[in-house]
């Protein structure tokens, strides 16, 4: 089901590319708002041109970064102050996790590149008692509720973009250059099977097309 007709979505992808902005970004500052104000270690998967493993760094005494596109972690490193308390590598999550536990894991915009119940057992193995694991992903839209929000989305999207880039055109973020694909699983699909590996597990349908999952470990 879609709402809008093929020549408007023209439109509108025409407007975004002129205009872009990161809706991954858009929920970093709420992350930090489900951890705590300290913590020892954190991992970010998938964590592209770095932008949340360096905030990140602010609260933690020692930050991972894991990606497996070599280019994007590359650029991460050379946006990353020598200072900061943060590593990069070029990694799989599924194979190659630096070792140990952390008390946070962040996850955005990645699990749907991945088999779903599989990495989400892989990171619950990797938190540490008392740690946080915050997922920011996309689900695939499926019923009616799921293409209103979209629709709801679009005006604040188009808003968004203008505002940030001032009116003017602009280039991607580097944020932005990295490897997509569109996600697979509906939500209530995902609800499902993340309560199953993460009982208690908080999950919400956000705007511009992201849900949120949090999961404390006991």
């Amino acid at each position: 089901m879609n709402l809008l007709s093929p020549r408007v979505l023209q439109t509108l992808h025409r407007f975004n590319a002129a205009h872009p902005w990161d809706h991954n970004a858009h929920y970093h500052r709420w992350i930090l708002r489900q951890l705590p104000k300290r913590f020892d270690r954190a991992l970010d998967v998938g964590s592209g041109s770095g932008d949340l493993a360096r905030l990140l760094a602010i609260r933690a005494k020692e930050v991972q970064g894991i990606d497996s596109d070599p280019a994007i972690v590359a650029r991460a490193r050379e946006l990353t102050p020598p200072a900061a308390p943060v590593t990069f590598s070029v990694a799989d999550v599924l194979t190659g996790v630096p070792a140990g536990s952390y008390d946070v894991i962040t996850c955005v915009a990645v699990i749907h590149h991945l088999p779903f119940t599989e990495a989400l057992t892989l990171l619950r193995r990797h938190l540490a008692p008392g740690g946080t694991l915050v997922v920011v992903g996309l689900a695939r839209a499926e019923t009616r509720g799921d293409h209103l929000l979209g629709a709801i989305a679009i005006p604040l999207n188009l808003a968004m973009g203008w505002f940030k880039n001032k009116g003017r055109k602009a280039p991607r973020p580097v944020s932005m250059t990295a490897h997509t694909r569109p996600a697979d699983m509906s939500f209530p699909d995902i609800v499902r099977e993340a309560r199953q590996v993460l009982p208690g597990a908080r999950l919400r349908r956000r705007l511009f097309w992201r849900y949120t999952l949090v999961w404390h470990q006991r």
